[in-house]
């Protein structure tokens, strides 16, 4: 893989995003600046650690910056119980993006496992750019 954007479960964080986006147009105005902002911000956590855990050096690094967006979607949960609680979405709404996250919580919960077994077995995923001989290519 050449970038975080070839990871299955970065494109899939990243539909969540584009639907929590597009969702959270329909709440009420007076929510604009709290569980709007907070569905967007959890949203956005999720595919920028993902992808920052992604360029660390590290396995153990890009482990925690998982483990960090595995959270963000756990919180994206809560915030849409919330919404649905205050019946500011519709139960079928809810159950869709909920199907989503819960599925991309699997991709994750897989690729930290990957991360772990190849951390365990020394399997590098760094690009051949980091061995290269001229220093200046760094």
């Amino acid at each position: 893989m050449s970038s975080f954007k070839d990871l299955k479960v970065w494109k899939e964080s990243r539909r969540i995003r584009q639907h929590i986006s597009n969702l959270v147009e329909t709440l009420p105005k007076e929510e604009k600046f709290r569980l709007k902002d907070q569905l967007i911000r959890a949203s956005r956590s999720v595919t920028a650690n993902i992808a920052e855990g992604y360029g660390r050096f590290h396995y153990q690094e890009n482990i925690q910056f998982c483990r960090q967006a595995r959270g963000s979607l756990y919180e994206l949960l809560d915030h849409l119980s919330c919404a649905l609680d205050e019946e500011y979405l519709s139960p079928d709404a809810v159950e869709n993006i909920n199907s989503q996250i819960t599925n991309c919580i699997k991709l994750l919960n897989g690729y930290i496992f990957y991360l772990k077994k190849a951390k365990q077995n020394h399997i590098t995923k760094e690009p051949s750019i980091l061995y290269d001989s001229n220093p200046d290519t760094l």
